[in-house]
C-alpha cells in the first residue's frame, strides 16, 4: 500500500511535493515511486483545522440559549465534528487514509500540528494504521527528502498531541462558562455587551489595563538639576552635577554654598577612558523578531508571522514558530560555508572573524524542536529578491544580516567619563568614541542627532581650563509609556517580573509567560477583534469595554498570570508523559465551579462603571433601524454600534459582527446589507494594502469571514 502524507494546508503539501515526481489529483497529490517511496505516496491536506469540538447545543439542548440556571458546561465526554465548509476535503483525506496501512503526519512540527494530525486521523474512524513523524525545520528540497528518509515514531507526537487536546477543551471550557457567567452577570447590570473570557486572553488585557491605570494615575512631580555647557580649547561638552531635588531653592543653596556664578570657569580633574566591546545579538526567534520589526517598520506582530510563514513556504527562511535563540553546528556548518554567498545578498562584504562556533549562538543543548530562524541553504537570485514584497524583504534581510552578524567582529568603542570641578562641586560628563564598527555596520539603522551629540566629545585634558554656562534645568517625572504592539509581545513572554510570588515567577519564565510562540500575536489580533483594545499609530490602549472587563475579573484568577503558568506547568508535564489530560480537565471543572459559585457574589461588590458601555436604556444606537437579517442565527438583525455591526439577538448568543473598517476602507450600511443579503457587495474603491497601495475589489461574506472578491475588478 502507498503510505499517505498528510500536510496541515495545501502550501505545505506543495512545498513537500515540490521534492518529488508528482502527478495531481483533486485533493491530493499522487508521488511517483522513488527510492524513498518505492511504492510511491500520496500527499492529502487539511485546510487549518478540518475537525473541531462540538458546540454546547450539540451535547444538550439546555445549552443552546444563554442561562445561568444551566451553567456549568461540563459534557461528559467531548465530540469533535468536521468544520463547516471543509466536509468535501474532509471526504478525500479519509477515503485516502482508511485505505493505507501507514499514515505519516507532516503537519507543523509543534503541538498544535500534532493536534491537527490527530483530530483529522480519529475522526476518519481509522485505527490501525502505522503512524510515523516528519520532522524538519526547513522546506528546502534536500532536508524534505532527508526528512522522509528518516521519520521519527510517533511517541512523543502522541504526547503532545494528548498535551494539545488538554489545552483545547481546557480552553473551550474557560471561553463557553466564563463568557456566558460574566456576560450574562453584567447585562443583568444593564451593559449590553458579550463578553468573550479566554485562559490566556484575559490575563493578558488585564496586563494592558495595569499599565493603562499606571499611567492615568501617574501624578507628575517636578525636579531640578543643575546642568552646564562648558568650552574647551577644542570645543564644547556639556556637564551635570549630581543633585536632582524637587524644589528650585534648594539648588539655588546648592550654588549659593558653591559660590556659583553662571559664568564660573571650572577645570577638568579627570578624564578616565575604557574600551568597551559588544558582541553580534543573538540569533532572531519569533518573538525578538516581532519585537525588531515592530519597532522598525511598525509591523504588527501577526503580519510579522504571516509574513515569515511566507519566506519559509519560499523555502527562503527556516521554521518561524521557534522560541530558541540557538542553532546546531549542523546549521552553523552550512551558514559557514555559505558567508559570502549571504553578504553578495545584501550587498556589503566583510572579512570573516572566525568560522569556529561560539556558544552565544551554537549549542544543541538549548535546542529542542526547533532552532533559531536563520536562512536556508537556498541563496535567491535577484530577481527572486526584486519579487518580494516590502515586508518580506525587510524581513528575510534582517534575518540574513542577524546571521551574518554571528562572523563579525564585536562593535569597539571608548566609554570616556570626565569631571570638571567649578569651585568645589564636580559634573560629569559620559561620551563615546566609536573605534571599529564591527558587527553594527551590516544594520544601516540611523542614529538619531540626540544620540551623536550624547557620543561626541571634543579632545580633552587633565587640568584644562574650562569656560561655564551654568544654569538650573526644570524637568517633570514622567508617567510609563503604554505597550507597543512589539513591548506586547514581549511583556507577554516575561509578565513574570510581574508577578509577586517568586514560584509562580519562577514558573511563567519556564514557560515563557503568556501563550506561546506561536499563539500570541494571535491572542492579540483575538483581543482587538473582540473591542477589548484598540491600537491606534503602533500605540495598544484598553477600550471602555475592556475597562469593564477587567474590573469585573480584578483580583480573580482570570485577570492573573498565575493561572497560565500553573496550567501550563501541568501541560507540559502531559507532554513529557508525567501527566494526565483526564486529571488535568478535573482541576478546570473544578476552577469552573469556583467561578459560578464566587463572581456572582464578587460582581456584587465591585464599582463597575457601567456606563462605559452603552446600556439598553440610555443608548439611542442600540434602537437604530436594522440594516439587514442576521447570516448567522437568522432570528435577530444586523444593526449599526460604535465601530462595528453587530446582531441585536447577541444576547442569546449569537456572535455575528461586522468590523466597521475593512483595510482601512470604512463599510457603510448599504455595503453591510448587501454582504448579509447577497453574500457580496458592488466594487468598493480605496482600500489600502499592507505596503500602503490603493486597489479596488469587492468584498465577499463566505462561512462568517469577509474576503476580498476580484472578478469584478480588471
Amino acid at each position: 500500500m502507498k503510505p499517505v502524507i498528510l500536510a496541515e494546508k495545501p502550501s505545505q503539501a506543495k512545498a513537500y511535493a515540490d521534492a518529488f515526481t508528482v502527478k495531481r489529483h483533486e485533493g491530493y497529490l499522487e508521488i511517483i515511486p522513488c527510492p524513498i517511496f518505492p511504492e510511491g505516496a500520496y500527499i492529502t491536506w487539511g485546510i487549518g483545522h478540518l475537525v473541531e469540538l462540538k458546540e454546547p447545543k450539540a451535547y444538550d439542548s439546555k445549552w443552546d440559549k444563554w442561562s445561568l440556571n444551566s451553567l456549568p458546561i461540563l459534557p461528559a465526554r467531548y465530540e469533535f465534528q468536521v468544520a463547516k465548509g471543509k466536509f468535501k476535503q474532509f471526504t478525500v483525506v479519509k477515503k485516502l487514509i482508511k485505505g493505507t496501512d501507514t499514515v505519516i503526519n507532516a503537519c507543523d512540527v509543534d503541538r498544535e500540528g500534532s493536534n491537527i494530525f490527530y483530530s483529522i486521523y480519529n475522526q476518519t474512524g481509522a485505527r490501525v494504521q502505522t503512524i510515523k513523524r516528519l520532522w524538519i525545520n526547513s522546506l528546502e528540497i534536500e532536508e524534505v527528502r532527508k526528512g522522509f528518509a528518516n521519520l521519527h515514531d510517533n511517541r512523543k507526537d502522541l504526547l503532545l498531541y494528548e498535551e494539545a487536546k488538554a489545552r483545547q477543551i481546557s480552553d473551550w471550557l474557560v471561553g463557553m462558562n466564563g463568557s456566558r457567567l460574566y456576560s450574562l452577570l453584567l447585562q443583568s447590570q444593564g451593559i449590553r455587551e458579550v463578553f468573550p473570557i479566554g485562559r490566556v486572553q484575559s490575563p493578558t488585557i488585564y496586563l494592558i489595563y495595569q499599565r493603562q491605570m499606571e499611567i492615568e494615575q501617574f501624578v507628575s512631580e517636578p525636579f531640578f538639576e543643575i546642568e552646564a555647557n562648558f568650552t574647551a580649547e577644542q570645543g564644547t561638552y556639556k556637564g551635570k552635577a549630581k543633585a536632582k531635588e524637587p524644589k528650585r531653592e534648594i539648588i539655588q543653596e546648592l550654588l549659593a554654598k558653591h559660590t556659583i556664578q553662571p559664568n564660573s570657569p571650572g577645570v577638568i580633574t579627570s578624564v578616565d577612558k575604557i574600551e568597551k566591546r559588544m558582541p553580534p545579538p543573538q540569533l532572531h526567534s519569533l518573538s525578538t523578531l516581532q519585537a525588531t520589526a515592530n519597532r522598525l517598520w511598525k509591523m504588527s506582530p501577526a503580519n510579522v508571522l504571516k509574513t515569515m510563514q511566507v519566506l519559509y513556504e519560499k523555502k527562503l527562511v527556516t521554521y518561524p514558530r521557534t522560541d530558541s535563540r540557538y542553532i546546531t553546528p549542523s546549521e552553523f556548518s552550512y551558514l559557514a560555508a555559505q558567508v559570502t554567498d549571504y553578504q553578495q545578498l545584501i550587498g556589503h562584504s566583510f572579512s570573516v572573524a572566525s568560522l569556529s562556533p561560539k556558544k552565544r549562538y551554537v549549542d544543541s543543548s538549548k535546542v529542542q524542536e526547533h532552532y533559531a530562524i536563520i536562512p536556508t541553504k537556498k541563496i535567491p537570485s535577484q530577481s527572486v529578491l526584486s519579487r518580494l514584497s516590502i515586508m518580506e524583504r525587510n524581513l528575510y534581510e534582517e534575518v540574513v544580516r542577524t546571521t551574518l552578524s554571528m562572523f563579525h567582529t564585536d562593535y569597539l568603542y571608548t566609554e570616556t567619563k570626565v569631571t570638571t570641578d567649578v569651585n568645589g562641586l564636580p559634573f560629569f560628563t559620559i561620551g563615546k568614541t566609536e573605534r571599529d564598527k564591527g558587527w553594527k555596520a551590516l544594520f544601516s539603522r540611523t542614529t538619531t542627532d540626540k544620540e551623536k551629540e550624547e557620543s561626541t566629545l571634543p579632545p580633552l585634558r587633565e587640568q584644562e581650563k574650562v569656560e561655564s554656562n551654568i544654569g538650573i534645568k526644570e524637568g517633570k517625572t514622567l508617567p510609563p509609556k503604554p505597550y507597543t504592539e512589539g513591548q506586547l509581545i514581549a511583556m507577554m513572554k516575561t509578565c513574570g517580573k510581574l508577578v509577586e510570588d517568586k514560584n509562580e515567577t519562577d514558573i511563567l519564565k519556564e514557560v515563557e509567560g503568556l501563550g506561546t510562540e506561536a499563539t500570541r500575536s494571535g491572542i492579540i489580533e483575538t483581543i482587538k477583534r473582540h473591542g477589548y483594545i484598540d491600537v491606534t499609530k503602533n500605540i495598544v490602549s484598553i477600550t471602555d469595554k475592556g475597562r469593564v472587563l477587567c474590573q469585573a475579573i480584578e483580583g480573580n484568577l482570570l485577570a492573573s498570570p498565575s493561572m497560565t503558568a500553573k496550567w501550563e506547568t501541568y501541560l507540559r508535564k502531559i507532554g513529557n508523559g508525567d501527566g494526565s489530560g483526564e486529571r488535568f480537565l478535573g482541576s478546570i471543572a473544578k476552577f469552573i465551579h469556583s467561578l459560578l459559585q464566587e463572581v456572582p457574589n464578587q460582581l456584587k461588590t465591585k464599582n463597575i462603571d457601567i456606563k462605559l458601555v452603552p446600556s439598553k436604556a440610555t443608548s439611542s444606537k442600540y434602537k437604530q433601524e436594522p440594516i439587514a437579517p442576521c447570516p448567522k442565527c437568522k432570528q435577530g438583525f444586523i444593526i449599526a454600534r460604535k465601530n462595528f455591526y453587530g446582531c441585536t439577538n447577541y444576547k442569546n448568543g449569537c456572535t455575528q459582527t461586522f468590523n466597521g473598517f475593512f483595510l482601512k476602507k470604512k463599510i457603510t450600511p448599504s455595503q453591510i446589507k448587501l454582504l448579509c443579503t447577497k453574500g457580496k457587495t458592488n466594487v468598493i474603491k480605496g482600500f489600502v494594502a499592507e505596503n500602503g497601495q490603493s486597489f479596488n475589489a469587492s468584498l465577499s461574506f463566505v462561512e462568517g469571514k469577509l474576503k476580498l472578491d476580484f472578478a469584478n475588478e480588471k
